[in-house]
């Protein structure tokens, strides 16, 4: 059964790399998925095989590391510093452009090569035959009674993800929560995301892109100071696990936290995962960013039940993982979130349960109602449980806050995000003309804000 499904997925990756790729792009030469990457910086050969087991897909490889449109023309967002000098070394430029263009890209927010109006206009033109600047289209905008703000994004494929901008309650700033995948691979019960199929992982420039909109969205343009920012966080806790598309994952936040552009303090930024143990060791040492623990529950009977990852990496190596993360302290507490789920994991053993497990780790906990979304079964804890909960942890030495639920009304809510892509079954997007496909044009309009 395993190797009906590894062919299986071998030959969609085999017609991937024959097709116009999303954003117009054509890779002759992509790599197949599920052949292991060349640099593999897992703990051991287990972690390895692991990594590559085809239930979990978790290459970023189906998403190309360049976008190009339909004309060959490379997309600047997304690009690192490194692989935009190499793009401006191929014109025959000097490497102090890119921090120009930098600027003029993260900065100050421009959508199009021609408002880059400190390089010259002889090689504003070249630049135009050579690069692009993307944005993914807005299909959809909607405002919740409580200010939640959620976009669902089309991207070059047609194939869409959500983004939601969280208020917070008490100031004038927020999080902006971030997908990194179309669908998810991980069916956790809890979870409106993974009723859909893993379509494709995103790349670099389409979570970028997914902040650019919010600004847009909010004209938060040029970059504010620190103290004056509407956007103030990310979190990457969004549509699929992200540490399964880890490099471009991690590209991206690399993008939005360079302090020559969006400048997003590591500390202003989360990146939460359902406990792939491997890259949780990779990402404390190529980022360092805040990390999140989707944990909701106290043993791995119930956990393997409720999120069937955990029969890969159970809490014992879990919990290791969260030991060992770099930059762990009582300063910068690793956040272990929790949905309470009415009499799966809200007893007070439960309570007891965790503060044990966790003895060790600077941490803290943030207590979730569940959210219920179209076809779920579960049901949240009542309000008193939960309370009881968050006070036996309190208890016991941890801070266990019960976060509000935002958004709801427009299923916005944390574990209710999903979006109507479906993974391509056959080969049309062999005949796919590449108009159909390509980037919205670097002279659309951003997004408006609600009225």
């Amino acid at each position: 059964m395993r190797l009906a499904a590894y062919m299986k997925t071998l030959m969609s990756h085999i017609l991937a790399a024959m097709a116009p790729r999303h954003d117009g792009a054509i890779f002759p030469n992509a790599p197949l998925w599920p052949l292991a990457p060349a640099c593999w910086h897992g703990r051991d050969e287990h972690d390895r095989a692991t990594m590559t087991d085809p239930i979990f897909k978790t290459s970023a490889e189906d998403a190309p590391r360049r976008s190009l449109d339909s004309e060959g023309r490379l997309d600047l967002i997304g690009l690192s510093r490194e692989e935009m000098a190499e793009a401006f070394a191929e014109l025959g430029e000097k490497s102090f452009r890119v921090k120009q263009v930098w600027l003029w890209l993260y900065n100050r927010g421009v959508t199009t090569i021609d408002e880059m109006t400190n390089l010259s206009k002889p090689l504003r033109d070249r630049m135009q035959e050579r690069f692009f600047i993307s944005r993914p289209q807005v299909s959809r905008e909607q405002t919740s009674v409580d200010s939640t703000r959620k976009w669902l994004l089309r991207f070059g494929d047609r194939n869409e993800a959500e983004t939601v901008y969280i208020p917070d309650p008490d100031e004038e700033r927020g999080a902006v929560c971030i997908s990194t995948q179309v669908g998810c691979t991980l069916t956790c019960r809890f979870c409106h995301t993974g009723t859909q199929k893993l379509v494709r992982n995103l790349t670099a420039a389409e979570i970028v892109g997914q902040f650019l909109i919010a600004r847009d969205s909010y004209g938060e343009w040029p970059t504010p100071n620190e103290t004056g920012r509407l956007l103030s966080n990310v979190v990457v806790m969004g549509m699929g696990e992200p540490l399964f598309n880890y490099d471009a994952t991690v590209n991206a936040l690399k993008i939005l936290t360079d302090p020559d552009g969006i400048s997003l303090s590591k500390r202003r930024v989360t990146l939460s995962t359902s406990g792939v143990v491997p890259r949780m060791y990779d990402l404390g040492r190529d980022v360092g960013v805040n990390l999140a623990i989707s944990l909701h529950a106290a043993t791995d009977d119930v956990r393997s039940e409720i999120m069937p990852i955990n029969k890969k990496w159970p809490l014992k190596e879990l919990m290791q993982a969260c030991r060992d993360y770099p930059g762990a302290t009582n300063a910068r507490r690793i956040t272990f979130e929790y949905i309470m789920l009415k009499g799966v994991n809200d007893s007070d053993a439960d309570a007891r349960q965790l503060a044990r497990m966790v003895k060790g780790i600077p941490c803290k906990f943030n207590l979730l109602p569940f959210n219920p979304w179209p076809g779920s079964t579960l049901e949240c804890s009542d309000w008193a449980r939960i309370e009881r909960f968050s006070d036996v942890l309190a208890g016991l030495g941890y801070s266990a806050p019960i976060r509000t639920p935002r958004g709801r009304d427009i299923l916005a809510a944390c574990g209710q995000l999903k979006s109507d892509s479906q993974r391509e079954r056959k080969a049309r997007g062999l005949a796919a003309d590449a108009s159909l496909v390509g980037v919205l044009p670097e002279t659309s309009a951003p997004a408006t804000p609600a009225a």
